[in-house]
Parts: structure tokens; sequence; C-alpha cells
């Protein structure tokens, strides 16, 4: 073993300070506060205190029971927009819009594999970053997030993740449509102050809309609602007349009366908060614009 003469130990004693602090100081500066990408630790503790009775349930079940355990959350809009510039892992159990409670459902659902004591935000971050980003993982560009939920569900079903059951399920190919984020760009916070960012966001959405998308359309979902299961997440898809896209999203439910209901978080100008709302097939008429669904499973 090589020992270090007397008279270099001190001098390498203050090099090792420094790098360590240049290295801690790298660290803080290519992320962000803790309670800045963390919200809601209340709700959080809350939901861990009936985990118990959850976590041996089938991962689709216990989805579906975080997500009911979550009712009555107020929604909230652009809680993944948290920083000007970098991008990072979030949670906010706050306030929920249909993206953010479906996808906190299914984080805190799997976090619960873990050992007991890794029962915590950190891990609930870890499952979030697993689930949102390109290839699971969050380079603190905007551009790792996965923004579509067509694009999503291709890219967890490829990983193993969750299966996309939508061609099974009587999917019929559809005329695709991804322009929401270039057409609403000042909507978002990463994207009015990056305006490099809209070329890459509109190359994403001309990808997305290149892929096959195949949905299930509103006037077939009674007759596939059998084959439907708590914690199933359900796409709804819309139209323009013309054109397919997903614009909605949350979860399938079934009650003790065998009635698979749609559970979501509801925009303000309907409920404004997360409910189980009425029978999935009813609540698809219930709007014009609504085209059908697609369709993903949780595995794992």
């Amino acid at each position: 073993m090589f020992i270090f003469p007397a008279i270099i130990r001190p001098l390498l004693a203050v090099w090792l300070l420094i790098f360590v602090a240049c290295g801690a100081a790298h660290s803080q500066a290519a992320g962000l506060p803790f309670d800045t990408v963390f919200k809601g630790r209340k709700q959080f503790d809350t939901l861990v205190a009936q985990a118990d009775k959850w976590k041996g349930l089938p991962i689709g079940q216990r989805v579906a029971e975080v997500g009911r355990a979550m009712t009555g959350t107020r929604y909230r809009s652009f809680t993944l927009e948290i920083d000007d510039h970098i991008e990072a892992p979030s949670v906010n159990l706050t306030g929920l819009d249909c993206w953010t409670f479906f996808e906190s459902s299914l984080a805190f659902a799997r976090m619960l594999d873990e050992p007991k004591d890794n029962w915590t935000p950190q891990t609930m971050l870890k499952y979030i970053e697993l689930d949102r980003y390109r290839s699971g993982s969050c380079t603190g560009s905007y551009l790792s997030r996965l923004h579509y939920l067509e694009d999503w569900l291709h890219d967890n079903d490829r990983r193993g993740l969750v299966r996309d059951l939508t061609r099974d399920l009587g999917g019929v190919p559809a005329a695709h449509n991804a322009v929401e984020m270039t057409r609403g760009w000042k909507s978002y916070r990463y994207m009015r102050q990056n305006p490099d960012l809209r070329a890459g966001i509109a190359r994403m959405e001309a990808r997305v809309a290149s892929e096959p998308l195949y949905y299930i359309p509103k006037s077939q979902v009674p007759g596939i609602e059998s084959r439907l299961q708590s914690g199933d997440i359900i796409g709804i898809c819309s139209h323009d007349g013309r054109l397919i896209g997903t614009a909605h999203v949350g979860l399938a439910y079934r009650t003790s009366d065998g009635t698979l209901h749609f559970m979501h978080a509801s925009a303000p100008h309907n409920y404004g908060k997360v409910v189980l709302d009425q029978r999935l097939s009813d609540y698809l008429f219930h709007f014009r614009s609504d085209a059908g669904i697609i369709v993903g499973r949780p595995l794992k």
C-alpha cells in the first residue's frame, strides 16, 4: 500500500475537501431543491398509513386503491412545470391533473414492492422517473419527458412495465394528431423560457403523429368493459372532425356491484377534483368530442 509522505498529507486533505465541495456544488446545481420536486408530504403520509392493506394486492388493484384514496384531491394544472430550465422528476399530491393522478397512483403502488423502510418520497420519485421519462431516465432536459399519452404507452409497453391492450380489445387504426404543445407553447413554462425547445417539441410531435395509433371506438366500449380491470389506465381519445389524439386519462375502477367506472382528475369546469365518475361507457357518450379509448395494463 502506498503511504503519502507526511508533508503531502495536509495538502491532500485540503485537495480532497475542495474536490468534495465542488462535487456537492455541481450536484446541487444540476438538481432542484427537494421542496420544489416534492409537495404534499402530509398527503403522502396519509397514503402510507393505509398502505399495509394494499401491498399484498396485484399491481392493478393496488393502483386502483391508491387512486381511490386520492379522490377528492383538487384539480391543479401544470404542476410539472416546476422550473425555468431544469427538468426533474416531481410529485405534487396537493393538486393533481389527469396525468399526475394516474402516474402518482402507479408510482406509489409500485413503491409498495420495496421494503417498508423505503416507503419514502425519494422512492416515489424514483418510480415517477421510471414511468415519466423516455427509457426511464430523466436527463435534465424537457425533451426527455414523455409528453403524449400514446408515446408514454408505447415506451412503457416496450420496457415491459405496462401492456398496451388496445388492439387486443378491438382497437382500430386512426389518422393521428399530435400538435397541442406546438399550438399552445405559451402555456408551458419551459417552452416560454427556452424558445429553442419549440423545435425539439415539434420534431417529437411529428414523430408521435407518424406512429400508428389504434383506439377502441366508444361504440365498442360497452362490449369490452367486462374485459377491463381495476387499475387499467384509460386514455381518452378525442377527434377534431378528422384526426384523433389523446386528450384525457384516468383509471378503471370496478365497484362491488360489477360496474366499471372511470376514475380521474376532473377539470374545474366539471368537478374540479379527483372523482370516481360514472360507468366508463356512459362517460364517453356524455362528451361528443370523445372518440374512444386506449388501454394500458400495469404489469409491475
